[in-house]
């Protein structure tokens, strides 16, 4: 009554899955694109309300506080 998921013939497996390597450039465009997003990130943090500010207004300096004093950014 039992029944077995392993084939009935051929070779006999381990049980662990192939593991598959993931080729540079699979990984070069995600890389890209985390790597520009750090430096729209790190631009808010610690330059946005400043002499090359994009935005007017207060409203991006008070999101960012608390991540500025974190960061090590002066900010007041």
């Amino acid at each position: 009554m039992a029944q077995s998921a392993a084939p009935a013939t051929g070779a006999p497996t381990t049980g662990a899955p192939a593991i598959t390597p993931i080729s540079a450039k699979a990984i070069a465009p995600w890389a890209v694109f985390v790597g520009i997003l750090a430096l729209v990130l790190v631009y808010f943090v610690g330059a946005e309300q400043g002499a090359t500010a994009l935005i007017s207004g207060e409203g991006v300096h008070e999101w960012v506080h608390d991540g500025r004093h974190l960061l090590g950014f002066p900010c007041h």
